[in-house]
């Protein structure tokens, strides 16, 4: 191994640093917590939307529209996710110059589809999304522990695709930024993650062998993979390509969006 030059450590800093935020974009704008967006035309006015799929457990989750036209008016059809309940309308309130959705709130993991329509004067309706959406409530997270938690994941992203890239060009710091990097992920993740899980949505791990959660287990993989690198590091000292492919891995996992098969009531059960 060799020490890098300055100018290149910089770039390669540089380099992750980029990578990194695009696939923290990626992951937030395509996971399914993120809002629907979109635009439709009534009256012949344009009407944006942004309708949720997260909200908080201690209220009802509202959704407004800006629809100046009073007399435009609206409803919403609704029935919790997972459950043998049936379709409910709800007409939406107008307040000002908008028009209120009220989803009523549910229990941390309990899930509700929802489809919004807006009546023109004549009767015509017209749906905002060709699909019901889907909205999630959770718990409260306490401050002390999603922000240290979100600024871990981020870093041990950082720190391991800097890690890739320093033995891609088989660097002297190699081993030291793969050992910051797991020791963020392990703390980050496998520590703080399972307590945010708990206060949002009342279990600690729903990943592998318990359920299915893809954000559990994404952080499981990533961490094995690390420590595999560690380990073959240490014993023969030819850790340098499964540091590489750590990296490739923790990105390719923190890719997968957040929250993609996570936790959910079955109302089925309850009923």
């Amino acid at each position: 191994m060799k020490k890098l030059s300055l100018k290149l450590t910089v770039w390669l800093w540089i380099l992750a640093t980029l990578v990194t935020l695009i696939a923290v974009v990626y992951q937030r704008a395509t996971g399914p917590t993120y809002p629907v967006r979109g635009k439709v035309f009534v009256g012949g006015a344009p009407v944006r939307f942004r309708l949720l799929r997260s909200a908080d457990a201690t209220a009802d989750a509202l959704v407004q529209l800006s629809v100046r036209e009073a007399a435009i008016t609206g409803e919403m059809r609704w029935k919790r996710y997972k459950s043998r309940d049936d379709w409910m309308l709800r007409p939406l309130e107008r307040i000002g110059d908008k028009l209120v959705a009220t989803i009523p709130r549910q229990p941390p993991a309990g899930k509700v589809l929802y489809q919004i329509s807006l009546i023109e004067a004549d009767g015509r309706k017209l749906a905002l999304t060709a699909e019901p959406v889907i909205i999630r409530f959770k718990g409260e997270v306490p401050f002390y522990v999603l922000h240290p938690h979100i600024l871990l994941m981020f870093f041990s992203m950082l720190i391991g695709t800097r890690c890739g890239l320093e033995a891609l060009f088989n660097g002297a710091r190699t081993r030291r930024l793969a050992i910051e990097c797991a020791a963020m992920l392990l703390v980050g993740g496998l520590i703080l993650g399972p307590i945010v899980q708990k206060c949002a949505f009342g279990t600690f791990w729903t990943g592998w062998p318990f359920g299915h959660d893809l954000t559990d287990n994404k952080t499981a993989v990533a961490m094995l993979f690390w420590l595999i690198a560690l380990w073959r590091d240490i014993k023969s000292g030819k850790g340098r390509g499964w540091y590489i492919a750590a990296a490739v891995m923790q990105l390719i996992v923190y890719s997968i969006p957040h929250s993609v098969l996570g936790s959910e009531l079955d109302y089925t059960q309850k009923s």
